[in-house]
């Protein structure tokens, strides 16, 4: 993917402040990675020896590296790697995963950043949030697995939990097994294993939907699913939960008075804003607190 001019100055400038990693660690992670062979490290290095340039200002140099390689290298440096496209089973609609520099995941980074303030640092042991909307198709399940993998990032462990278990898209957005999951447990047929590890990315679990039950309500409804919280409280620090939309189910709101809290999703353009009020109402009067909402406009 080309970078704007932006986002490469933005990139220069990090790789020129950042500490120095030395020459053996920048092509060690390139060339493990796919992005440099062993003979283009070596015409790098004696380019470096030559022009007395930094390695990575001399690969730049001679064509052989991009500002994108060089954001690569010091991610994986600092803990903080990315995926590469078509080298993962991870949906590439998850741009935090992939893309963790353009202007779309700065928004979500802004984002995360209220909701810390809002819900996850205001003093108290708070670590569960559902990420609901009104309606289908306001992109509730995409800003849930970004969060997720941004949380992630932070170095935060993060859980997802898929309680959309009629139409469930998280198994689908992180390549991971769904044949059993959260109705499993609701069921009192699963186990702590039906939580999966990403292991591409840091610190990031799915428990997806599971097989689909004739009686989803019901399953969120049973003492279960808040004893589920409970224990899973203390081993992660960011609990998300994808629900159904609002004007198809009420499981969305049953899922959110179990977090006791929730954002709101809606689309620009494409939400209707009497149905994304009854649904802020209809939580807050179930005692539901609702920490904001997002326009999505992607």
């Amino acid at each position: 993917m080309r970078l704007s001019n932006q986002i490469q100055d933005a990139a220069k400038l990090r790789y020129q402040e950042a500490p120095r990693l030395t020459t053996d660690q920048i092509g060690r992670i390139l060339m493990d990675n796919g992005r440099l062979t062993h003979e283009e490290t070596e015409r790098i290095l004696e380019e470096q020896r030559i022009s007395r340039q930094r390695f990575g200002d001399a690969g730049i140099a001679l064509g052989l590296l991009t500002p994108t390689d060089i954001e690569f290298a010091l991610s994986n440096q600092f803990s903080y790697p990315y995926l590469l496209r078509g080298q993962s089973t991870v949906s590439e609609e998850l741009v935090a995963a992939y893309d963790p520099f353009n202007k779309e995941v700065e928004s979500l980074r802004a984002l995360r950043s209220q909701l810390v303030m809002r819900w996850f640092s205001t003093g108290e042991r708070r670590s569960a949030l559902a990420i609901t909307s009104a309606e289908a198709g306001d992109g509730r399940s995409y800003i849930a697995a970004n969060l997720a993998v941004l949380f992630s990032q932070l170095g935060q462990r993060t859980l997802l939990i898929d309680a959309d278990m009629r139409n469930p898209r998280q198994h689908q957005l992180f390549g991971v097994d769904n044949r059993s999951g959260l109705s499993s447990i609701l069921a009192g047929r699963g186990s702590v294993d039906d939580v999966q590890r990403v292991t591409s990315m840091i610190d990031l679990s799915i428990l997806p939907a599971g097989a689909t039950p004739p009686n989803p309500q019901e399953l969120l409804g049973r003492r279960a699913f808040p004893q589920m919280l409970a224990d899973y409280t203390g081993e992660y620090d960011v609990i998300l939960i994808d629900t159904p939309p609002d004007s198809e189910y009420a499981d969305g709101q049953i899922a959110a008075m179990r977090a006791g809290a929730a954002m709101v999703v809606a689309r620009r353009h494409a939400s209707h804003t009497g149905a994304v009020g009854n649904l802020v109402d209809s939580m807050k009067y179930a005692g539901v607190m609702v920490v904001g909402a997002v326009l999505n406009d992607y």
